[in-house]
């Protein structure tokens, strides 16, 4: 029998795409926004693709703040672009 492959929804675009496929933003106890690249850190998770658009999109359709619950100021955002530029560097 083949494999299942863990889907996620894009909270940028709305697509369904492999969860390997896609990046990590957690919510700690803390509340506390960050990326969490290796996916198994503790914390409320949303997911969204590796491109900019859905990053963008995501913070206009505040597509994190109804994953969350919560609201989120715009330094997170920031934050979050600049950790994606690393991880876009590697």
């Amino acid at each position: 029998m083949a494999k299942k492959i863990p889907l996620r929804q894009c909270v940028g675009c709305g697509e369904m795409k492999g969860k390997k496929d896609m990046l990590r933003v957690l919510k700690t106890a803390e509340n506390e926004i960050c990326l969490d690249a290796t996916g198994k850190k503790n914390g409320r998770g949303a997911y969204i693709c590796r491109s900019r658009e859905c990053l963008f999109a995501a913070r206009k359709n505040r597509g994190l703040e109804r994953s969350f619950k919560m609201s989120i100021p715009g330094e997170v955002y920031d934050t979050l672009e600049k950790e994606f530029d690393n991880l876009e560097a590697e």
